[in-house]
């Protein structure tokens, strides 16, 4: 415990600064980072500008870790079961088709088209399909990322996200009636397709009350699918490593069982059990650990790989954004018009 207090305590205080230099208002009308895309970037230029003192180092892995993994169950407490009837099967078909048809062609396309390593690859993927950079987090221990690729993966559906948050209104606005879009439908393409779950808020509610609570239902949906998508790849890994089909123990399979802790809050949490104001209280104090987490990722970040990795991680994703946009509106009206 004292040996991983001083490099906690370093990438507590990288997360304070996030959180107050998020909420200025500056920056809120202009680039409108969430604390965690701040944190990493604060984290990157302290790590590559100074050299990080070694009585830092067990306390920054331990954060980047452990505290990762704790954040990612307690992220749980967002969403109920009830969230998934709630979107219906409209958006939950929607939702299931975008996430495994974007991960499929993420991978693909980074692999096929620009040569990335395989671990770059699933976190560009999962970034783009599910939740942006939790799902970047939580994704990289399962395929055994290093820290620079899940901070490049994190810059990229930073980028998109944040296009698509601006983008998105635009296109209802003077396009909604040409596509056949009302605000429901516009709320469950947005959630199905927008990367963070803030810029889905953002999106949403840019248009209307109530273009803005399905579009955070819709994408609170498919964040409950990170957990059967990790739990997949991690079987999937386990069996492409394995040597002239031998068969696989349940000990070479890195589950990610942070995941089932997972699963096991949104149920605790679809009970109602928990008073509201907890709930709330538990979800600011999460949304503060992968604060944490995200800076203690940048300070592990060297910034000479990141540019070893050039522009090509870039190039990928926004073909995937490209995909998301398209796909996403050709799947809901196919869906709409099938169950509608």
């Amino acid at each position: 415990m004292v040996k991983i207090l001083p490099g906690f305590v370093f990438a507590v205080l990288i997360a304070v600064a996030a959180t107050f230099i998020s909420s200025l208002q500056i920056v809120k009308e202009t680039v409108n980072f969430s604390p965690l895309i701040i944190a990493i970037l604060l984290g990157v230029l302290i790590g590559n500008v100074i050299k990080i003192p070694e009585i830092l180092k067990p306390g920054i892995i331990f954060s980047l870790k452990k505290v990762l993994r704790i954040a990612i169950v307690f992220l749980g407490f967002r969403l109920t079961f009830q969230n998934v009837i709630d979107v219906g099967i409209e958006g939950l078909i929607v939702d299931t088709i975008m996430l495994v048809s974007t991960f499929l062609f993420g991978v693909w396309v980074a692999r096929r088209f620009f040569g990335l390593e395989p671990e770059m690859s699933y976190l560009i993927a999962s970034g783009s399909s599910i939740c942006g950079a939790s799902a970047v987090l939580a994704t990289a221990p399962v395929v055994r990322a290093e820290m620079h690729h899940a901070a490049m993966a994190v810059a990229t559906v930073t980028i998109f996200g944040t296009i698509a948050m601006f983008l998105y209104p635009v296109v209802y606005k003077f396009f909604g009636n040409h596509l056949g879009f009302d605000e429901i439908l516009y709320g469950i393409w947005t959630g199905a397709t927008v990367h963070e779950v803030a810029q889905v808020v953002a999106a949403g509610f840019a248009v209307s009350d109530i273009a803005g609570n399905t579009a955070t239902i819709s994408k609170l949906t498919k964040v409950m699918m990170l957990a059967p998508l990790l739990i997949a790849l991690s079987f999937y890994l386990a069996k492409k490593s394995s040597i002239h089909g031998a068969g696989i123990s349940l000990r070479d399979i890195p589950i990610p069982y942070f995941v089932f802790g997972f699963i096991a809050m949104v149920g605790v949490n679809s009970m109602h059990i928990v008073p509201q104001n907890v709930v709330h209280y538990i979800n600011v104090v999460d949304g503060f650990l992968l604060t944490v987490a995200m800076g203690a990722m940048g300070l592990e970040t060297n910034i000479n790989k990141i540019k070893g990795v050039g522009m090509k991680p870039i190039y990928a994703a926004a073909l995937i954004f490209v995909f998301l946009f398209v796909v996403g509106i050709i799947s809901l009206k196919v869906v709409h018009s099938i169950f509608g």
